[in-house]
């Protein structure tokens, strides 16, 4: 790998590592926060979920680190996923259900950057962002269905 397509992949691959951050962070307030009965089954996956984005960004920064970069600490942190922010209505499920899809979409749209970006120079991160982009769309489509759900009643 030339340094600089290496350094293009160390900052992409930080990006991701970000999104997986913030993500886990708001959902774990989302799913601490929600209130109402028709609340329980999001809070639920949110919570399963938490897991998830938190081993992704564990693999993202193992893989920073073995091409040569270095992971960022919390001051070289910026929040950037408004739509994902818990509710001030703490029953707004509709709003909380877009925000996690946004934010998968974020995801989803960043992976494939990656992987593109990879084709035939990085062959390990492409697949390290193919596995973990399965697990996005894999997300994504349960909460698709739970916003038709809702919006339904």
């Amino acid at each position: 790998m030339s340094q600089v397509t290496t350094n293009t992949i160390i900052e992409e691959l930080t990006c991701a590592y970000w999104l997986e951050v913030e993500a886990t962070i708001n959902y774990i307030a989302i799913s601490v926060d929600l209130d109402g009965i028709r609340a329980e089954e999001i809070k639920k996956s949110l919570a399963t979920d938490i897991e998830a984005e938190l081993a992704h960004a564990q693999e993202l920064a193992n893989r920073i680190k073995e091409i040569g970069g270095r992971v960022p600490g919390s001051f070289s942190f910026k929040a950037e996923q408004a739509s994902l922010q818990p509710p001030k209505d703490s029953t707004d499920l509709i709003s909380t259900i877009r925000g996690v899809i946004e934010a998968e979409n974020l995801a989803c749209d960043q992976y494939n950057k990656i992987i593109r970006m990879c084709d035939g120079i990085d062959y390990v991160t492409q697949d390290l962002c193919i596995k973990l982009l399965a697990d996005e769309e894999k997300h994504r489509r349960e909460f698709i269905g739970f916003l038709k759900e809702f919006e339904q009643k």
